[in-house]
């Protein structure tokens, strides 16, 4: 179906070279953002009120090619559930065939990552396991953090430590409500038993995938959606992205003012650039569909803000306690709702 070598292969060969920067920078932007991750975990604990344990999740600083590994090794994973039920299903087709498909299937998926891969500030990656069983790992892309601080031109040195803010408040997400890292993956696994699955759809998504980013489709990843099952099952994790977004992007502002000079400066710009301004708000508007991670970022954030409002930091840390609490997407836009439901 993906022929995985090729995909990364063909990643590296199409990644395009970052900003220019000697090695001294380099050295300087890596130990600044390593810096900047272990700085951001006291202030966001605190604000946030929850607990996790220090440094329980590696930070890794990385170049694009380092971090399409990671993604492809991520996905890779996620996809073994789905490679083994359609080995064990209904046959499929001779191994010329696979291995011609998935070729091409990993020369697209490679070059959507290529592409994505210039993108992206960081990530926490909840779904990776280390050797001693640690739960996830935060990336930082530094060629991507020192191109946008230029672009957006802010000071390099808060614009680092204001990513980290943002990044950390994933990690501690993740490693102080440990039961959440299960639950989505459970979410992964349903949409994927309630798919129709052979080698030729699998395949034919990333097609899809890859014509949506280069503009040749008007369709978006929503429509590739089969069934009802499904789409329930995105509602809920459209949610949860919608909570965990808004509620890193509310600790940024919330932290931000006390450890960072320029952050006004910063969030304006940043939020410009938000607005579709790049070309990676157009693809992921054309990709997801309706602004949908645009909207992950601003409706999360006024929900949590709403929710705090209304019933306080520990009212709205009563999300964290159980799957049963997390908002559902209709809840997002609704703050009250879900404050009826979980409190009554």
């Amino acid at each position: 179906m993906i022929d995985w070598t090729f995909a990364r292969s063909t990643a590296a060969r199409l990644v395009p070279p970052g900003p220019q920067i000697d090695a001294v920078e380099v050295a300087d932007a890596v130990a600044e953002l390593r810096a900047g991750a272990a700085r951001s975990e006291g202030p966001v604990r605190e604000f946030t009120g929850l607990t996790a344990t220090s440094a329980s999740a590696p930070v890794l600083v990385v170049d694009r090619v380092r971090w399409v590994e990671a993604n492809l090794a991520t996905f890779g994973e996620v996809m073994d559930p789905v490679v083994a039920r359609i080995e064990t299903g209904r046959g499929g087709p001779s191994a010329l065939t696979r291995a011609v498909g998935g070729k091409v299937t990993g020369a697209e998926l490679g070059a959507l990552m290529s592409f994505l891969s210039t993108k992206v500030l960081g990530q926490f990656d909840p779904f990776w396991t280390g050797p001693a069983g640690e739960g996830g790992r935060l990336l930082l892309v530094a060629p991507n953090i020192v191109q946008a601080e230029r672009q957006l031109g802010v000071d390099p040195h808060d614009f680092r430590l204001w990513v980290c803010l943002h990044e950390e408040t994933h990690r501690v997400q993740f490693t102080a409500v440990p039961w959440l890292r299960d639950h989505l993956r459970g979410l992964l696994d349903e949409f994927v038993d309630a798919t129709e699955l052979d080698s030729e759809s699998v395949a034919s998504w990333v097609s899809e995938a890859a014509r949506i980013v280069r503009g040749d489709s008007e369709s978006s990843l929503a429509d590739l959606f089969q069934n009802e099952r499904q789409r329930e099952v995105v509602d809920s994790m459209t949610g949860i992205m919608s909570l965990l977004e808004g509620h890193a992007d509310v600790v940024m502002d919330g932290v931000g003012p006390e450890v960072i000079p320029s952050v006004r400066h910063i969030r304006r710009q940043f939020d410009r650039r938000r607005k579709g301004s790049g070309s990676f708000d157009k693809v992921l508007r054309r990709l997801l569909g309706f602004e949908s991670k645009m909207r992950q970022y601003r409706d999360g954030a006024v929900f949590v803000r709403e929710v705090n409002e209304k019933v306080g930091l520990d009212g709205f840390n009563a999300v964290w306690q159980s799957a049963e609490n997390l908002p559902t997407r209709a809840e997002i836009l609704d703050p009250g709702s879900w404050v009826a439901r979980v409190h009554g």
